[in-house]
């Protein structure tokens, strides 16, 4: 085994030729300078459009404040989204319909699961006027999986498009749905009431659905 004479060469001068500790083996040096990183090798700082800031502002706080007081939820919170401060202060979100529960427990999804509450039919009304109040040029909704109702829920979704345009008729509604479990009359419900964008995710390939989405297809 051989070690390094610790007489034979400074701490300092150690560490800025990359060999590590004085005294350790030869063999440990060597792999404590792969491991190590040292130099060029040191981690950098995050580009400033990577970091996410901490939430807050004139804005956010007004979209806040109305989501707890119409009793609304957001996929922007359920999700965990990194991107919520810079949404909100926006005064955008993305309204999460039929509560904030949901029937399946996709691996990638942060949404609790569990049984829901009641539907809540009232709460396209709701939805409709916090666009209103908000003045939004364009809005999105998505929900929650409900298995447990017969279509889905999906007469939620044409609901809240109809109350939307009696409230705001300039306003565009985009709609991310969930699969209805391929009730082609469930979709055709939503596609009747004339979204201006019908969006569906796949979330992933067909081979690892039952590992990710075991309960979609």
């Amino acid at each position: 085994m051989t070690l390094i004479d610790p007489n034979s060469i400074l701490p300092e001068k150690a560490w800025q030729q990359g060999q590590g500790k004085v005294g350790l083996p030869a063999h440990q040096l060597e792999r404590h300078n792969q491991i190590v990183p040292h130099g060029d090798d040191l981690p950098q700082r995050k580009p400033e459009w990577l970091k996410v800031k901490l939430p807050g502002g004139a804005n956010y706080n007004r979209v806040k404040a109305l989501m707890r007081q119409h009793g609304l939820h957001t996929v922007c919170e359920e999700a965990m989204c990194p991107n919520l401060g810079e949404c909100w202060s926006k005064g955008t979100a993305t309204f999460l319909l039929m509560g904030d529960t949901c029937t399946r427990s996709c691996g990638f999804c942060h949404i609790k699961t569990g049984r829901p509450a009641e539907l809540d039919e009232a709460e396209p009304q709701r939805v409709a006027e916090s666009v209103e109040i908000l003045n939004l040029s364009h809005c999105v909704l998505t929900s929650v999986n409900r298995d447990e109702l017969p279509n889905g829920g999906a007469h939620i979704f044409a609901n809240t498009l109809r109350e939307i345009r009696k409230r705001v008729p300039t306003c565009t509604v985009e709609v991310l749905i969930p699969d209805f479990k391929g009730n082609r009359a469930a979709l055709q419900e939503v596609m009747d009431a004339k979204p201006e964008i019908l969006n569906h995710n796949t979330e992933t390939v067909p081979r690892l659905y039952r590992t990710v989405r075991p309960q979609a297809n």
